[in-house]
């Protein structure tokens, strides 16, 4: 099985796609920090075999969609927070706002259109269904996702449609999107991963 992970070279992304090369998954990274990509892709393909593809997923979804070949899971997880710390929404600018909803939306759209994957896997966040102050282009983002992905799900009843919030981590990204305050105690992306390998494993799971 062909797997197609974005935002891999670290945190979340990494973390399934080490354990999905465990599986003997051939897998095809993608992240904008090209020596972090390098170096996850030095990693997994002791394992399996990997393509890394590197740059904002915004902007080389053709690259990826060309080099992949056939994709049987997309997992959409790469991700933009905007500006840290994160401004108030009424203060944002709508330049940072349009990069979020490009990267957040727009991006994990496009490699749906390209690959027509089996299945879609978008991770979410419980910031696009609650209210959090500063969250504002963050969470307006994954509103949005939410919402197409259960109109993906309406439109193409083939296509298996999984909207995966992996709650708060000890990852660099919430560190960036609240900055001196102690995350040690929340799970680790490898902690969190398997619950997402497992939903991959239920046939029925699909968007509500």
């Amino acid at each position: 099985m062909n797997i197609l992970i974005t935002g891999a070279s670290k945190g979340l992304g990494l973390a399934l796609a080490r354990q999905l090369a465990r599986r003997g998954h051939s897998l095809v990274i993608n992240a904008r920090g090209e020596a972090a990509l390098r170096e996850a892709e030095r990693e997994l393909a002791k394992i399996t075999t990997v393509i890394a593809i590197a740059g904002d997923v915004s902007e080389v979804a053709e690259e990826i969609a060309a080099k992949s070949g056939t994709v049987d899971i997309l997992i959409n997880n790469a991700s933009e927070l905007g500006p840290s710390p994160m401004p108030l929404l009424i203060d944002h600018s709508w330049e940072s706002l349009l990069r979020i909803f490009r990267v957040n939306v727009v991006a994990p759209i496009h490699l749906i259109q390209l690959l027509r994957p089996h299945t879609v896997v978008n991770i979410t966040s419980d910031a696009g269904a609650n209210a959090y102050p500063h969250w504002g282009g963050y969470g307006a983002s994954k509103a949005a996702l939410d919402h197409a992905s259960r109109i993906l799900a309406k439109e193409m009843p083939e296509m298996r449609v999984l909207v995966v919030d992996p709650g708060d981590m000890n990852t660099e990204m919430h560190a960036l999107a609240e900055p001196g305050v102690d995350l040690s105690h929340l799970p680790s992306p490898d902690e969190v991963a398997p619950r997402i390998i497992a939903m991959l494993d239920e046939e029925k799971v699909a968007v509500a």
